[in-house]
């Protein structure tokens, strides 16, 4: 399988192979090459549909039945390859030649890569398209970039400031502690500190422990498993006590949740009850929800487990089976490659829970969790050693 975006005579050219047959579109229009007209492109596939738009002039290839995901085990090269004998025959017209020119702002599943000197793997031969301190996006949030004798300088936009208009001018003067961020409220020209793991108070200054985690909405923990490379990821497990009285909520996602492509196992409630979701490849999501309305009382704990045995998922909720399913009987994925990342109660700072999930839960969860329990382990994970902002002690009144 192969997925190749290259120049042939001028034109733009998309050529992938998803196991069955070669497909290839190129533009209508040729690429300028007077060496400073920047193009915007934008090609890939959907399942076996395949498209490519050059400068917002689209060409689609209709899908006629047949493979569907690009299996691809290989490193992600951008420009040239470190040899060429890595690249199939099929994938482009001519002899493979490297790229000559410039290259920037490249977006992969929505995620957008860093052109700098450390992030990629490796590389040769790369030098400064720009040629002046200004560069692509120096300058964030909208900000106007400057050459100057001295470097640059950015003119920023009415609401932010700082010397690359990183900073909101609501959080100018903050008196968040070390331990926080300081996150701008617009429509009341101030702003609030969101505490780190182990933090609270108004500024975050107050150092705290806790072996429940409180939840108010705006939380998450993230925790990445030490053990993770020793798993056998054809039988997971994850158990967990928690309590709270919404009727929605993310409670856990385990995987990366970095694009749609990562597997994850999911926990949530949903109208009330309670869903499990997981997706062992091909973006296949299986949704399983507990037939009964679930009951949120207050202060009422509940004991979760979602067991993973291959494609056979079980679902216990206070130690009765609630869920048995097997969600794929020709057992075609039967590994949850999670990358060793949970997240309780939601995702980062500035990433909501329905746009993470696509949709599969709406909201971040409100309410309290302990007793987290990865495979078969014999101790609980300390949520306290995790990253994460905004999570009280849940001890308190318990």
């Amino acid at each position: 399988d192969f997925l190749c975006i290259s120049l042939v005579n001028g034109f733009t050219q998309l050529r992938y192979n998803l196991g069955d047959k070669t497909v290839i579109l190129q533009t209508l229009q040729k690429a300028h090459a007077n060496g400073n007209t920047w193009h915007s492109l934008s090609a890939g596939r959907v399942g076996n549909e395949g498209y490519l738009d050059l400068d917002g002039i689209n060409i689609t290839q209709k899908a006629s039945p047949g493979m569907n995901a690009l299996d691809t085990h290989t490193d992600f090269f951008v420009g040239g390859v470190s040899s060429l004998n890595l690249v199939n025959p099929m994938a482009i017209e001519n002899e493979p030649t490297g790229y000559t020119g410039c290259i920037r702002e490249i977006v992969i599943n929505n995620r957008e890569l860093k052109l700098t000197v450390t992030d990629p793997k490796g590389g040769a031969n790369i030098g400064d398209c720009d040629g002046t301190d200004c560069g692509y996006t120096v300058c964030k949030n909208n900000g106007t970039c400057l050459v100057e004798n001295s470097g640059f300088s950015c003119s920023c936009p009415r609401e932010w400031t700082g010397t690359t208009c990183e900073q909101s001018i609501h959080c100018s003067q903050n008196m968040c502690g070390s331990h926080a961020l300081c996150i701008p409220q617009p429509s009341s020209f101030s702003y609030t500190c969101a505490c780190a793991l182990g933090w609270t108070g108004k500024y975050c200054n107050n150092k705290i422990k806790f072996y429940i985690a409180k939840f108010v909405g705006n939380s998450y923990i993230k925790y990445t498993d030490p053990f993770y490379g020793k798993r056998d990821l054809r039988y997971s497990r994850l158990s967990l006590n928690f309590t709270t009285n919404q009727t929605e909520g993310l409670i856990a996602w385990m995987g990366k949740s970095e694009n749609e492509d990562n597997d994850f196992l999911a926990i949530g409630l949903v109208n009330g009850t309670l869903k499990v979701v997981i997706n062992l490849g091909e973006r296949i999501s299986v949704p399983l929800m507990h037939s009964k309305y679930f009951t949120c009382s207050v202060g009422r704990w509940h004991f979760i487990t979602v067991v993973q045995n291959q494609t056979c998922i079980k679902v216990y909720l206070d130690e009765e089976l609630i869920l048995f399913e097997d969600i794929d009987p020709q057992r075609k994925y039967t590994a949850l490659n999670y990358g060793g990342i949970c997240y309780f109660g939601g995702f980062e700072i500035g990433r909501k829970v329905n746009t993470v999930t696509m949709g599969l839960f709406q909201k971040e969860f409100i309410g309290k969790i302990k007793d987290v329990v990865l495979f078969q382990d014999s101790k609980k994970i300390p949520l306290m050693n995790a990253e994460g902002y905004n999570v009280y002690d849940g001890n308190s009144g318990n």
